[in-house]
């Protein structure tokens, strides 16, 4: 799981009410307790971090190896097998494509069907497999989906939550470089695997390519990093495939070598852009590198950020309102691509899902069962460093800072609940990037996030 539905909720006997400022008050209300409008800035809280670099370069590069030989959820796509046997490859499309044991329903509430599985299920290809499957390697051209069946139809649970759609696995972006293990029966979608994930993804959003180009492009040092949560290349009036495509937080693209930067670039003069090797597919659905303006005003950076603890909070809130997408629905991204997504910005891989993330042996862990008191746990809690990780089941939260003793996090989160001063519990939603006290948050009335908090994960 990414995430689960986020009750937020104080207790009066631990955490004090903050009022905002009088003149705050006047102009601004809100139903999201403990938190002022100073507290939505990132100034309010980079005067509590140094700029002190917590990894280098050389140990980001080491800290990644160690993760993908040692961590099964995280891998380099072009190490992967270049063949696989008949029931290797049937066993990966069954790992991701497995008919679910809950009831699932479209989005008008009506039930999905055996039938309806069938047809999921025939688009699998399974009759396609030979005994020996080869494999090839690409890129991906644009922003896309991973979706548990190769469809683009909307299922949901029982609770009718049109928001969490069931076949909405998490997104790839512009220069991720992917194993293409298998295709659909329709021939409009691809299996790939990522460097966190296996499902299924748009065939016109990949492009075909071989091991050598795409460790070039994947390795360049000299590099445009996309520090903003979303960056546009200019506008090109002739030539869709260039113009105005959406590069992510954390996407990273090789620079055309100055003495191949020409002055004019589909009619713009280059002086004022930065000049990108930008991957795009062809008609035969071969990778293709093309020029591509990045102008200089753009939140970008030339190289990864340094790892410290202002670029984490800086990072961060430039998320800060986008709204909630399960698995990068909506344009968007969920709790785990958000922190995901701060961390690539410094060079560093993250499992998907936050269960991965939170029971993985990586980093400094700070682990806890039902045997650790409430003291016990307060007592870590206490200690946290700005950028640490806190997660519950299906959750996971960003440390940013105290506030009058009061530890605060930044997350995205769906929903919002808390218990008023009178006790009757009060239910809404945040579903966007928020900013929260922590210890009032709970799932119910009864049982707090640090009774569920689990681990607290420092990356190191």
């Amino acid at each position: 799981m990414r995430q689960t539905l986020i009750a937020l909720s104080i207790s009066l006997a631990s955490f004090v009410i903050m009022a905002p400022a009088v003149a705050e008050a006047n102009t601004w209300q809100s139903d999201v307790i403990g938190v002022t409008q100073s507290q939505l800035t990132p100034q309010h809280w980079l005067s509590q971090v140094t700029d002190k670099t917590l990894m280098s370069t050389a140990q980001i590069t080491a800290f990644n190896k160690h993760l993908i030989a040692e961590n099964e959820h995280i891998v380099d796509p072009l190490d992967f097998a270049s063949q696989l046997t008949r029931e290797q490859l049937k066993a990966h499309i069954l790992s991701i494509s497995a008919v679910p044991k809950s009831p699932r329903f479209y989005p008008n509430g009506s039930p999905v069907t055996a039938k309806h599985f069938a047809k999921y299920q025939a688009n699998l290809n399974l009759d396609a497999l030979a005994d020996n499957n080869q494999v090839s390697y690409a890129m991906v051209v644009k922003r896309t989906a991973l979706r548990t069946f190769p469809t683009w139809d909307r299922v949901l649970n029982s609770g009718l939550d049109k928001d969490l759609d069931r076949f909405q696995e998490s997104g790839l972006f512009p220069g991720d470089t992917v194993a293409v293990l298998h295709e659909s029966a329709d021939k409009k979608w691809l299996l790939v695997l990522a460097y966190n994930y296996l499902a299924w993804a748009p065939k016109a959003d990949i492009a075909i390519s071989n091991k050598a180009k795409l460790r070039e492009f994947k390795n360049n040092d000299d590099f445009l990093l996309v520090t903003g949560a979303k960056v546009n290349t200019a506008y090109v009036p002739d030539d869709s495939s260039t113009s105005q495509v959406q590069l992510d937080m954390g996407v990273r693209l090789p620079l055309v070598p100055a003495e191949q930067v020409p002055n004019l670039l589909h009619g713009q003069n280059t002086y004022a852009s930065y000049v990108v090797q930008l991957p795009t597919r062809d008609q035969q659905g071969q990778l293709v590198l093309k020029p591509a303006l990045i102008s200089r005003s753009s939140d970008v950076n030339l190289g990864y950020l340094p790892y410290n603890q202002q670029n984490l909070v800086k990072q961060g809130f430039k998320f800060l309102g986008e709204r909630y997408g399960w698995g990068h629905d909506y344009n968007g991204r969920d709790c785990t691509g958000f922190v995901g997504e701060i961390y690539k910005t410094f060079g560093l891989l993250m499992p998907r899902n936050s269960g991965q993330q939170g029971k993985g042996e990586y980093g400094i862990n700070y682990r806890f069962d039902n045997t650790n008191s409430e003291q016990q746990k307060l007592a870590i809690v206490n200690k946290m460093q700005v950028g640490d990780l806190i997660y519950i089941p299906g959750h996971v939260m960003m440390y940013l800072g105290d506030q009058d003793g009061q530890p605060y996090i930044i997350h995205d989160v769906k929903g919002l609940g808390y218990n008023k001063p009178d006790g009757s519990f009060y239910s809404s939603s945040l579903n966007g990037v928020s900013v929260t006290p922590l210890l009032p948050l709970r799932l119910s009335q009864t049982k707090s996030y640090l009774d569920r908090t689990y681990n607290i994960k420092r990356i190191r």
